[in-house]
């Protein structure tokens, strides 16, 4: 029997999870009232600046923001689950590393750092219909892996991902924490015609059947189903929480390792938004299980951290907005 002892840590984390700094955004929420302007006029950005302060026990502000993009590949993609092969995760991380993706762009913009993280990109996972996609030490190292992204001072993440196979893992794993079978929870992802959306479902009803006896477990659900990406996500999620540092969340697979902490702790994802509106039925199911509302509704399904980025810049706004507009004068 496989031990638990490599994910003891990661629940202890989760079992004693720091509160959000209610009374910083009560401060910046009474701020926002003595500023010369109507009264909730700046709508959600007094919300968005409120949850940075609660988020970071501190007044709003971004001074080191990174967009952390991790990347992996799945054993599962052997099954013809996306329209892309296997070797476009490489070349996708090869071109955000020459400055050539969209995100790139959009942390140029907005004056955002830029890291993309290869995880094993030449060593699969295992494919979850045959057995788990990742052993506990593992999966538990690569959670480890990912909390090394707050290192360094950052004050606010914004997550996104690539890896060919991503959604049918996700979808998987929202399955198995959430009831359902995988026609409940299988999209289009990258463009998957109907053909490719049934072999989808059928991977993740072979999944759910093989591995329904450890499906109690939200970690246990993380390894048997997730990459290494979705691992390292959930990793980075959490160290962000332990650390005060704000999260902007992207994309499906994003939302699906967000999900097994949710799962742990309903209260481990307080230090997280959601970057843009869900682009399928999927995603719609997604973020009302996790009780997110998106920042942005742009229509986007491209990926790789670009919705990331966008939120992560409408955040700064927040923060700036706050800091810098002038309070009320007084009265002659």
């Amino acid at each position: 029997m496989t031990s638990a002892l490599p994910f003891d840590d990661i629940r202890a984390l989760l079992a004693h999870l720091p509160a959000l700094d209610d009374g910083a955004a009560a401060h910046v929420r009474d701020s926002f009232v003595r500023m010369d302007k109507p009264e909730n006029s700046l709508g959600r950005l007094e919300e968005i600046a409120a949850w940075l302060a609660a988020s970071t026990g501190r007044k709003p502000q971004v001074l080191r923001p990174i967009v952390a993009i991790f990347a992996g590949n799945h054993g599962i993609a052997r099954h013809d689950v996306s329209p892309r092969p296997v070797e476009a995760t490489q070349r996708l991380v090869e071109l955000a590393a020459a400055g050539g993706a969209a995100v790139n762009q959009i942390c140029i913009a907005y004056d955002l750092g830029l890291k993309v993280y290869d995880l094993a990109l030449h060593l699969p996972t295992a494919d979850f219909t045959d057995g788990p996609a990742l052993d506990e030490r593992g999966c538990a190292a690569t959670m480890a892996f990912g909390m090394e992204a707050v290192a360094g001072g950052v004050d606010l993440l914004a997550i996104g991902d690539i890896g060919v196979g991503g959604s049918t893992a996700a979808a998987a794993i929202f399955a198995a924490l959430f009831g359902g079978s995988g026609a409940d929870w299988v999209g289009a992802g990258s463009g998957a015609d109907a053909a490719m959306i049934a072999r989808k479902v059928d991977v993740v009803d072979q999944g759910l059947s093989l591995h329904r006896a450890h499906l109690k477990d939200p970690l246990e659900v993380l390894r048997r189903f997730g990459g290494r990406e979705l691992a390292a996500i959930g990793g980075a999620i959490l160290a962000a929480r332990m650390e005060k540092v704000a999260v902007v969340l992207d994309g499906f697979s994003a939302l699906a390792a967000a999900a097994v902490l949710h799962r742990a702790n309903p209260a481990a994802l307080d230090h997280c938004l959601l970057s843009d509106a869900p682009a399928g039925p999927d995603h719609v199911k997604a973020i009302a299980a996790l009780g997110l509302k998106p920042l942005l509704d742009l229509g986007l399904n491209h990926g790789e951290g670009t919705g990331a980025a966008l939120g992560a810049g409408l955040i700064k706004t927040a923060a700036l907005v706050h800091s810098g507009m002038a309070a009320a004068l007084p009265k002659a």
